[in-house]
């Protein structure tokens, strides 16, 4: 039977390092996780109550397909919280995960062969989710200076139908500024070109809170998700944020290739947005574990990173060490039994002399991935 070209899209690698981590550990092997880029934490309990309450009281059926309007309510909500933005919730858009997001942005804005603007180092998926859907996807190389975060000057000259950024940035944590982020939602807007910005590592940040985009513009997809700062990875629950002219459209595309979000999880996601104590705690964690990468890493001669403003990974140099950066992370998983990720995944280009470390794990964990790098290092 015939493949579809679409459908020739690369591995997302990290998942190739869990499949094998995990085949390790089927034979026996412990094996500590700073690969994968999520958090090690549960659900809040609150929105673990919430759901068992709602089992036993609710069909749970299909929901409307922009989801709960007490959940794009609350979410609404959030924005007043954390940003001061009064916005309306009848430009939420919920989803199944991020990626349902994507799929929807992409679909919404695009048509095939449009050519989309991305920072190299930057999230695999997108590259792939566009490839997938008859979509051009522009890798434009960033600068350290600029902690690898693209800026209006990359994208100059570039025949783009619209750009992406991200932040807090997967893999670097590098966040954008309000006036780095209104420069690129400017450039984008007298290039009429579409502009979207990826924001689901907000509510992790160490010293300054991340801006959203909606704080310079209504002319942009604002993505997020609850997999990061709320610990809900699994549970596929996202929501987007869409200008008013857009969100017809946008329903009707999730109507049909969706029909609604997971009812469960957006009870789940719901209830979650009031455990603030217990999310902020987690954050202690990541920012207790940051310290010891921070501190650790250098000792060991590997140096050459920036120290993340946000999430939980640090993408570091190791050129100094390999020019195959999946080579060395299989290396290090088999003889040290720590999972990490290769640069390649972020970067087609450059990645190759690159990794990343997650530390979005117990302290415990972290400390002893640090103490078997060194080993292996030595």
């Amino acid at each position: 039977m015939k493949q579809s070209p679409r459908s020739q899209v690369d591995p997302f690698i990290v998942m190739d390092v869990m499949e094998e981590a995990r085949r390790l550990e089927a034979k026996g092997r412990h094996i500590i996780h700073m690969e994968v880029g999520q958090p090690s934490t549960p659900a809040p309990k609150g929105a673990r109550d919430a759901l068992n309450m709602a089992m036993d009281t609710d069909a749970l059926g299909y929901t409307v397909a922009l989801g709960l309007p007490e959940l794009r309510q609350r979410i609404a909500q959030l924005y007043l919280d954390w940003y001061g933005l009064d916005l309306d919730p009848g430009r939420v858009v919920v989803t199944s995960g991020s990626s349902a997001a994507f799929l929807l942005a992409f679909t919404a804005l695009f048509d095939a062969g449009d050519r989309v603007g991305i920072g190299a180092p930057g999230y695999p998926s997108y590259r792939q989710i566009l490839k997938a859907l008859s979509l051009v996807p522009v890798d434009v190389p960033t600068s350290p200076d600029n902690k690898f975060q693209p800026v209006a000057q990359d994208f100059e000259g570039q025949s783009l139908a619209g750009i992406l950024v991200a932040s807090p940035a997967n893999p670097t944590g590098a966040i954008l500024s309000r006036d780095e982020i209104a420069r690129l939602a400017d450039w984008a807007n007298r290039n009429d070109v579409a502009f979207i910005s990826d924001e689901i590592y907000h509510g992790i940040a160490y010293e300054t809170p991340a801006e959203t985009a909606l704080s310079v513009t209504d002319r942009v997809y604002v993505i997020n998700s609850f997999s990061k700062y709320f610990s809900m990875t699994g549970w596929r629950i996202g929501w987007m944020v869409v200008p008013p002219d857009h969100v017809r459209m946008v329903e009707r595309l999730a109507q049909n290739m969706f029909i609604c979000p997971p009812h469960a999880s957006q009870i789940a996601a719901l209830a979650a947005m009031d455990a603030g104590d217990e999310l902020d705690a987690n954050i202690d964690v990541y920012r207790a574990n940051r310290a010891h990468l921070l501190e650790q890493l250098p000792a060991m001669g590997i140096s050459r990173f920036t120290a993340p403003d946000g999430a939980f990974y640090v993408y570091a140099d190791v050129s100094h060490l390999t020019d195959d950066s999946v080579a060395f992370a299989s290396d290090v998983l088999e003889k040290a039994g720590l999972a990490i990720t290769p640069g390649v995944d972020f970067d087609q280009q450059r990645g190759h002399q690159m990794i990343r470390l997650s530390y979005a794990r117990s302290t415990d964990d972290i400390l002893e991935g640090l103490r078997r790098l060194k080993a292996y290092l030595a």
